[in-house]
C-alpha cells in the first residue's frame, strides 16, 4: 500500500489548492447593521487583525424577536451598536459558535445590556489553547460557561427563526455551526471562511476532526455560508471541497519535505512558508504540527528525539513507500 499520491493526483491537488481563491476586497462600516440576507443583519466588530481579518461578524437573526450569533469581543462600542440595532425588539438568544475571545467575550456584557439567554457548546473537558510562543491559551476563554449548553442535533427556536445546531469540531473542540432551517443558510463561525483557510492549532485544533466536519458539510445542500470573518460564501460546496483538497495538498508537501530529509517543524515551515510574515509563522508551525499528528495517527510518519514538538525529528518509516 502506498502512502502517497501519483503524479496525476498531485497535479490535481495542486490545481485544486490554486482554486482556493479568497475574497479580501470587501469594505466594512463598523458599528452599522447591514442586511446580508432576508431577515439577517450583520454588524462587524472593529477588531481587525491577522487572525480576524476585518473583524468579527455579529449576526442578528429574525425580526421582532432576535437571536444574536457571536456577540464578538468585549468592545463597548460594538456591543452598544448591537443593542442599538435591535432597539424596540426583544433579544431572546445570544449564540456563541466557540469560546475564542473574539467570539464570546462580549456575551455577558451584551446580556446585561439587552437580555437574552447565552447558548453554546460549553466546556469540553479537553486540553485547550495552542502550544506556541506568542499564542498560548490567551485567545481561549477557558472559564466560559453558557446559560444553556447546546448539543449536535438541537434546534434553537424563536417566533421567526429556527436554527439547527451542528457540532463541527476541528478549529476548536466546542465549535458549533448554526443552520437556518428552510433557508439553506449556515452560519459557519471559523469553520469555513471566505477570506482565508481555517487555523488548526493543536491541542485546540484537531485536523482529523476538522476534515470529518468538512465532509459532513459536503453532504448538505446549502446555498449560502455566513462566516464569522469575511464576506458571505455563495458557492459553499465548492469552497468546502477546495478546503479538503488544500489540506490533502499540504499533507503531500509535508511528506515531500520528509522525503528530502527536512524533518523538523522549523525547517518545514521555512521551506513551505519562507515568505510568510514572521508574526504568522507560529500559526504555520502549529498547522504543520496538526498535519504531522494526523500522519502519525495513521502510522504514515513517526517522531523521534525530544518530546518538544518543535525539536523532534519527523520521518517516514522505511516500511512506508514514498
Amino acid at each position: 500500500m502506498t502512502c502517497g499520491f501519483d503524479q496525476k493526483t498531485n497535479t490535481t491537488l495542486e490545481s485544486m489548492s490554486a482554486e482556493l481563491a479568497f475574497n479580501r476586497s470587501q469594505d466594512v462600516d463598523y458599528g452599522v447593521a447591514q442586511e446580508v440576507a432576508p431577515g439577517i443583519r450583520r454588524i462587524v466588530a472593529n477588531n481587525p487583525g491577522p487572525y480576524t481579518f476585518l473583524g468579527t461578524n455579529t449576526y442578528l437573526v429574525g425580526c421582532g424577536e432576535i437571536a444574536v450569533i457571536d456577540p464578538g469581543p468585549a468592545d463597548e462600542r460594538h456591543l452598544k451598536a448591537i443593542a442599538g440595532a435591535i432597539l424596540g425588539e426583544r433579544l431572546t438568544h445570544i449564540l456563541v459558535t466557540h469560546s475564542h475571545r473574539d467570539h464570546c467575550d462580549g456575551a455577558r456584557a451584551l446580556q446585561a445590556l439587552a437580555g437574552g439567554e447565552i447558548a453554546a457548546f460549553g466546556p469540553t473537558g479537553t486540553p485547550r489553547g495552542a502550544g506556541a510562543p506568542g499564542l498560548g491559551d490567551g485567545f481561549v476563554d477557558q472559564s466560559f460557561v453558557p446559560d444553556r449548553r447546546l448539543e449536535d442535533g438541537d434546534t434553537v427556536r424563536g417566533p421567526g427563526f429556527a436554527l439547527d445546531v451542528l457540532h463541527m469540531p476541528g478549529h476548536a473542540p466546542d465549535h458549533l455551526c448554526f443552520a437556518l432551517v428552510g433557508k439553506r443558510t449556515v452560519f459557519t463561525g471559523d469553520h469555513v471562511m471566505g477570506w482565508n483557510t481555517t487555523a488548526i492549532a493543536p491541542p485546540e485544533g484537531n485536523l482529523a476532526q476538522f476534515l470529518a466536519s468538512l465532509e459532513r458539510l459536503m453532504q448538505r445542500h446549502d446555498k449560502i455560508f455566513l462566516p464569522a470573518h469575511g464576506g458571505r460564501i455563495q458557492t459553499p460546496q465548492r469552497v468546502v471541497k477546495a478546503y479538503i483538497m488544500h489540506r490533502k495538498w499540504r499533507e503531500q508537501t509535508i511528506l515531500a519535505c520528509l522525503d528530502d530529509g527536512v524533518g523538523t517543524i522549523p525547517r518545514i515551515v521555512e521551506r513551505l512558508y519562507g515568505t510568510l510574515d514572521a508574526g504568522l509563522k507560529e500559526a504555520a508551525a502549529l498547522s504543520v504540527l496538526a498535519h504531522l499528528e494526523h500522519l502519525i495517527n495513521r502510522e504514515i510518519v513517526t517522531a523521534e528525539g525530544p518530546a518538544d514538538w518543535l525539536s523532534a525529528s519527523y520521518l517516514r518509516p522505511s516500511s512506508s513507500p514514498s
